[in-house]
């Protein structure tokens, strides 16, 4: 779909958090000229600030929307939902009129119900079947509306986490096969206070917030169900607790510059543990260590993290309808963990820790950082609708290799958008990623190796390759089958389940998802 022509006003609201339309006017010029655009509207008009509802300007992660292949619905935290299924029940959406009534006064209530059904087909620990649900509950307020505090927004978030997921089930990957994979459970994940400054240059979000709605976000990876399409292996695998991402959020404070509507500065600084430290526990689990995501941990060192990111060929098309070339949005980041991290290979006296006589006490690191780049771009636009086609994106991450299990991390993927003749709803993909074992790692393994006389397998990396396709079925409701091979789960690790210690075998992953969103 096409940008609207108020771009900045529209960027700048939804920086801000705010809920509320861009100018009736505006919007009513563009929406005559797209015939999808018009459906969004009445959507739009039937809750105002529903769903996030989002403006076909609205990207993941709040940026600039530059990829057409965009899905309508996401399990990602950093995603937008386009659609609503209260667009088509009407009446009966709100038969009480308490969404209007709030809505009204700045209040959005809305929910996303997703569930997976997934199956391990072939290799992994064993052959099985799981199936996991959740559901996002999700307020917001406008504090201008709601109570005069003029640029001020409010979100509380929960999650109600239910069923097994198949990662830790039966593939052990690093790369978990699902977004949704957690530990069941109710979990606040977000609850924050953010003021706009500068007339909506500058936004302040205060409390407690998830990196990963904000940070390395790719707008064309939400199609994709594995976890690490949204929030990397990289992070997940070497930051505290996995980092503040989901099934967590953090204390933490983030700013966002915005000099311009496509170029953006943002930098958050969190707690760097958002579950607490596993000896103070005595528990490896994070998630055990904080079941409902109410810990507020703030004694932990922190972790700090930023990014700049330039969304390029969208005013032209918004100007003039044309297009020159198509719009894409280019990020570079970075983050420092305050922290302190254990050599995965040396004792403090520099011994192999497989040798006999070491002391056992691992070299300790001060810190921990990682470097990313990415480029979201849309590639192709059917020449008879400029709201389908084809965008793609890549990833590059880094990070030390003498601390962190992963050393480097690329993925990359296209999705299309209408692919299917009479399907311009739809989105296909296709997307790979790649997860080094560093050679602290390896050379841990290869020491244990030497020492033991004991043949095991040697950790490598963690590659995957992921094809799904989204299918609308209504407003705010959708199904999604999906096939997953991952190879070398974990990295290349033994088999626990394995008398002879070989390692777990590539793992063919097979299932489908359904969404509704109201």
């Amino acid at each position: 779909m096409g940008t609207p022509p108020d771009i900045e006003a529209t960027h700048r609201f939804r920086a801000a958090g705010k809920m509320s339309s861009p100018s009736t006017e505006l919007a009513r010029r563009w929406h005559a000229t797209n015939a999808r655009a018009s459906r969004v509207a009445l959507a739009l008009s039937l809750a105002p600030i529903a769903a996030v509802a989002q403006s076909a300007n609205t990207g993941a992660g709040g940026d600039p929307r530059t990829s057409v292949a965009q899905p309508e619905v996401s399990g990602k935290p950093s995603a937008v939902a386009t659609t609503s299924i209260q667009s088509v029940l009407g009446d009966a959406a709100d038969p009480t009129g308490l969404r209007r009534f709030l809505s009204d006064r700045g209040v959005v209530l809305s929910f996303n119900a997703i569930a997976d059904i997934l199956g391990d087909t072939s290799g992994g620990t064993r052959r099985t079947a799981t199936v996991l649900g959740r559901l996002d509950m999700q307020l917001d307020a406008d504090l201008d509306r709601l109570a005069g505090w003029h640029g001020a927004a409010f979100r509380v978030e929960a999650y109600q986490i239910n069923g097994a997921g198949l990662s830790r089930a039966a593939v052990n990957d690093l790369a978990v096969v699902s977004e949704l994979e957690a530990l069941p459970s109710t979990r606040l994940y977000e609850l924050w206070i953010e003021q706009q400054l500068l007339d909506g240059q500058l936004a302040v979000k205060l409390g407690q917030v998830a990196a990963d709605t904000e940070f390395l976000v790719s707008q064309t990876a939400t199609l994709f169900i594995n976890s690490t399409f949204g929030w990397p292996t990289i992070a997940g695998t070497n930051l505290p607790s996995g980092g503040p991402a989901y099934p967590f959020g953090a204390p933490a404070i983030r700013a966002k510059y915005l000099p311009t509507p496509n170029l953006s500065f943002q930098v958050g600084l969190f707690d760097g543990d958002p579950a607490g430290p596993a000896r103070a526990w005595n528990d490896p689990d994070p998630q055990r260590r904080n079941r409902t995501g109410t810990n507020f941990r703030l004694s932990d060192p922190a972790f700090l993290i930023a990014e700049v990111a330039y969304a390029y060929n969208v005013e032209e098309r918004a100007r003039t309808g044309q297009v020159l070339d198509e719009p894409g949005t280019v990020t570079f980041g970075g983050w420092h963990h305050f922290g302190r991290f254990d050599s995965l290979r040396v004792d403090d006296t520099g011994r192999s820790l497989a040798d006999p006589s070491t002391s056992g006490v691992a070299r300790r690191f001060r810190g921990d950082d990682g470097l990313y780049a990415m480029i979201d771009q849309t590639v192709y636009r059917e020449p008879d609708d400029a709201g389908q086609g084809a965008s793609a994106f890549v990833r590059a991450v880094t990070s030390p290799g003498d601390r962190n299990l992963i050393d480097f991390y690329l993925d990359a993927g296209i999705g299309y958008r209408g692919l299917l003749p009479g399907r311009s709803n739809d989105t296909a993909g296709v997307a790979v990623s790649y997860a080094r074992i560093s050679p602290s790692a390896r050379g841990a393994d290869r020491d244990t190796i030497l020492e033991t006389g004991i043949a095991m397998p040697r950790r490598r990396l963690e590659a995957l390759v992921e094809a799904t396709y989204q299918a609308v079925l209504a407003p705010g409701v959708t199904v999604q089958p999906n096939l997953q091979y991952v190879f070398h789960p974990g990295g290349n690790i033994p088999d626990p389940r394995d008398a002879l210690g070989r390692r777990i075998k590539d793992a063919t992953v097979v299932g489908m998802r359904a969404t509704l969103t109201y």
